[in-house]
């Protein structure tokens, strides 16, 4: 039977540092006050001595418990099987891994399931949360304000309006529906369709808004409600062709939607982009570049949203921890711009 090693302790590093247990806990937890010889030294006695800190008692010290729980307002369907989130997870994780933050995935199915987060969050197991995907009467938000956590949000939330306080990472949907419009009217398109996505989603709302903004007498036989998915994109697709035969262009609402349609398209025989051109929205190059034609698309940076995110999360929870004269206030909402990506489907 294989002894266990006893785990080192607080004493064991201050003994090998030659310095108090004190100094030894200001240093492990990040604290100030000490000169940096002496934390020089203690950080490499625990390096040598293989160290890891206890983190119920160091939360107790610090107040914080490391720990960043990331809510997704979808199924685990959805978000394992749409890249979107992949990527907004990943710039999530890279910016809470560089400051040694744990993250804890949360998923919502069904309404219990937003009862079950709201207990979680509130029960003091993390230090703030991340929020994305909600849809327009979810509850989340209230309980989330309830539970009294530090949230921000991914996607410009519904009722943001007027709220101080609310805090959210967003792209330019309506900006970029409106420069893939204008791209396709361009190109001398003058029957140009939507599909959009969901439209209990801030996003999909912004990019219809953006392609009413500039196709302001539109036929509105020539916009379909999708859900990002490419079902839904097929789906939608199939209607727009029986509905107007003569169109010319699609812009999708994202690019999965626009991988539907293009299928579609091609079953019909319709030549793209010769005789029906396709912009979707998002470019996720696993995505974009694989279709038949590659796709032209709106380019949002996903994990830098993810990033940021975490960034601006981190930020506001240094400023409250910080002496009350470094408080800087609450960080402030960023909106990232969008690009046009052209490729051989428009």
């Amino acid at each position: 039977m294989t002894e266990t090693v006893p785990r080192p302790t607080l004493e064991a590093v201050a003994a090998r540092a030659g310095v108090s247990r004190a100094t030894v806990s200001r240093v492990v937890n990040g604290a100030d006050g000490v000169r940096e010889p002496l934390a020089e030294r203690v950080r490499r006695a625990v390096e040598e001595l293989g160290y890891v800190p206890n983190q119920a008692a160091r939360s107790l010290v610090t107040k914080r418990h490391d720990a960043i729980a990331v809510v997704v307002a979808e199924p685990e369907t959805r978000v394992f099987a749409d890249p979107f989130f992949a990527r907004q997870l990943r710039g999530i994780s890279k910016e809470l891994t560089a400051h040694d933050n744990q993250l804890v995935l949360l998923l919502t199915e069904g309404r219990d399931d937003h009862a079950r987060v709201a207990r979680y969050l509130a029960g003091g197991h993390v230090d703030g949360a991340l929020v994305f995907s909600l849809h327009l009467d979810d509850p989340l938000p209230e309980l989330i304000q309830r539970a009294g956590v530090p949230t921000v949000f991914g996607g410009r939330p519904d009722w943001s309006g007027g709220k101080n306080g609310v805090v959210y990472v967003d792209s330019d949907n309506r900006g970029g529906a409106r420069d893939a419009v204008r791209h396709l009217l361009g190109l001398g398109r003058s029957r140009v369709a939507h599909i959009t996505g969901a439209l209990d989603q801030t996003s999909a709302v912004d990019r219809l808004d953006g392609f009413r903004d500039v196709m302001v007498d539109a036929d509105p036989r020539l916009v379909v409600e999708g859900d990002f998915t490419p079902a839904a994109g097929e789906r939608a697709m199939r209607e727009l062709l029986d509905r107007c035969p003569g169109l010319d262009a699609v812009f999708a609402a994202n690019d999965l939607t626009a991988a539907g349609a293009l299928r579609v398209l091609r079953e019909h025989g319709r030549r793209v982009p010769d005789d029906v051109a396709v912009v979707g929205f998002d470019d996720m190059l696993p995505i974009a570049e694989q279709t038949d034609p590659p796709l032209t698309t709106v380019r949002q940076d996903i994990e830098e949203m993810g990033r940021l995110m975490a960034r601006l999360l981190l930020r506001g929870l240094d400023r409250t921890a910080d002496a009350p004269e470094n408080v800087g206030g609450t960080p402030s909402s960023v909106i990232l711009p969008t690009t046009l990506v052209r490729r051989a489907s428009a």
